[in-house]
């Protein structure tokens, strides 16, 4: 179970998002109020010219110019005009009325207003403590938001490297690139504060809780950072998903962009990983040396080439392991005399 400053996750939730389908069509509002408009400014015209009694031009004037001055003009506030990938997310006296997805040109009641808590907003916000920094002026990552809309298209974040430590406790530094978007624009309005920071900061979280279950390296099958990094992206995939579910969010993918090890050990582990390969090396070269060897002397017994005693057999053995596992090359030395 998530928490959040003592608060489960499963209480942040405000409420299942509500898709606004009923809607007026904004063309044909347009139309027709900018036409009563006018003609509500013909008939306040018409009641200060024409002749008629006192109290009927009062109630002339007074219903053109109501309409023709103020209702019609505020009614203009209920437009909106929706893009493809974009949400509105509407409330009418501080509740939530409900979510405006469909792309056109409508018209809803023009006393609601639109709620987006991210508007240019910095995509990630850097720990002095948890960051790495960078020698050059530091960059921030900003994702600029339509005004009072929610972008409902996949979008990246791309959050600082971080220095953590692997199963072993060896410190390293990984960076992650998270491909995320909005499914339920209510729960990312009312749920957080800001669903971006709150996204990056449960980035991080998730990234400790994985990178600490592997080590950076491992000699064999088991699953490691650098020899099972896909594995490793979809656990923090799973992780980063169950964290930010409550918040109307859905990672889509995560991916490692940059594993190593921390500068402080850098030069210690490579010189284990070359240590390693050397060996590995060594031992690939002695266990074709001695199939070489049993080889030689197979054929020799087998087509009675010469036949060898224990002790020359085993000068044999000695000399071909001395050929074949040498680094240099060989200086053939001829014998003239006997072996005996």
């Amino acid at each position: 179970m998530n928490h959040i400053g003592g608060v489960r996750m499963n209480e942040l939730v405000y409420s299942q998002e509500k898709v606004l389908t009923k809607v007026a069509n904004g063309l044909a509002f347009l139309l027709i109020n900018t036409a009563l408009i006018i003609a509500c400014l013909f008939l306040f015209i018409f009641g200060l010219v024409a002749d008629m009694s006192s109290l009927v031009r009062v109630l002339v004037l007074l219903a053109s110019s109501l309409y023709g001055f103020i209702v019609g003009p505020v009614l203009y506030a209920g437009l909106k005009i929706i893009k493809p990938n974009e949400a509105l997310v509407l409330t009418l006296f501080g509740k939530y009325y409900g979510t405006l997805k469909q792309e056109g040109f409508f018209w809803v009641n023009p006393f609601v207003s639109a709620v987006n808590p991210i508007t240019n907003t910095p995509a990630s916000t850097a720990k002095p403590e948890t960051k790495i920094e960078s020698a050059k002026t530091p960059t921030t990552h900003t994702v600029q938001f339509p005004k009072k809309k929610i972008s409902l298209k996949a979008m990246t974040l791309n959050n600082d490297k971080q220095k953590v430590n692997d199963s072993l406790g060896n410190p390293i530094i990984i960076g992650v690139v998270v491909i995320w978007k909005v499914v339920d624009t209510a729960k990312a309005v009312f749920s957080v504060d800001n669903y971006v920071e709150y996204l990056s900061i449960q980035c991080d979280s998730a990234l400790r809780n994985v990178v600490r279950l592997f080590p950076y390296d491992s000699e064999d099958d088991e699953k490691s950072l650098r020899g099972s990094s896909k594995e490793v992206a979809q656990d923090l995939q799973r992780e980063l998903q169950s964290k930010v579910e409550g918040a109307g969010l859905q990672v889509i993918e995560a991916r490692i962009t940059h594993l190593s090890y921390a500068p402080e050990i850098a030069a210690a582990m490579l010189q284990r990983q070359q240590a390693s390969a050397i060996i590995a090396a060594r031992q690939k070269i002695v266990e074709g040396a001695v199939g070489m060897v049993e080889m030689a002397l197979d054929q020799l017994n087998k087509n009675g080439v010469v036949t060898l005693d224990e002790e020359r057999k085993a000068s044999m053995v000695s000399n071909l392991m001395v050929v074949l596992c040498g680094n240099r090359d060989v200086q053939p030395i001829v014998n003239s005399g006997s072996l005996y």
